[in-house]
């Protein structure tokens, strides 16, 4: 009996060490421009457990390290979204989209193409 007691006492001591202190992971987060950046990156970086959060405007890529243990990539997706910008698998509601700078209104064709115009111009310098 004292040695299934040992045994599962290590199983759950190992199950516990295995999650990864230091994940990585990189998802899709839509947005326009440096404001942007600097909001879903914060709102990352806020996460209990994020160590980095790096997100490229070209890209819409976000990409994290994290510690397993403390947080995980719904969670951080959730507080991404709760800052007005959409992630592959949790979209900001209208109030969320609603509350960020108009400029950065990702979803509005308009906003888009004077960012696509915008980025072409600094290309060419």
């Amino acid at each position: 009996m004292k040695q299934i007691i040992f045994l599962v006492t290590v199983l759950i001591t190992s199950l516990t060490w295995a999650q990864d202190k230091n994940a990585k992971a990189s998802i899709e987060v839509d947005g326009v421009c440096v404001m942007c950046k600097e909001r879903i990156e914060k709102a990352a970086i806020r996460t209990k457990g994020v160590k980095s959060a790096v997100w490229a405007v070209d890209t819409h890529e976000l990409k994290l390290i994290y510690d397993a243990r403390k947080t995980d990539v719904s969670a951080i997706s959730k507080k991404v979204a709760a800052v007005g910008h959409d992630t592959k698998g949790i979209k900001a509601t209208e109030a969320q989209y609603n509350s960020v700078h108009p400029c950065c209104r990702y979803r509005d064709e308009a906003v888009q193409k004077d960012h696509e115009v915008e980025n072409k111009g600094q290309d060419n310098r």
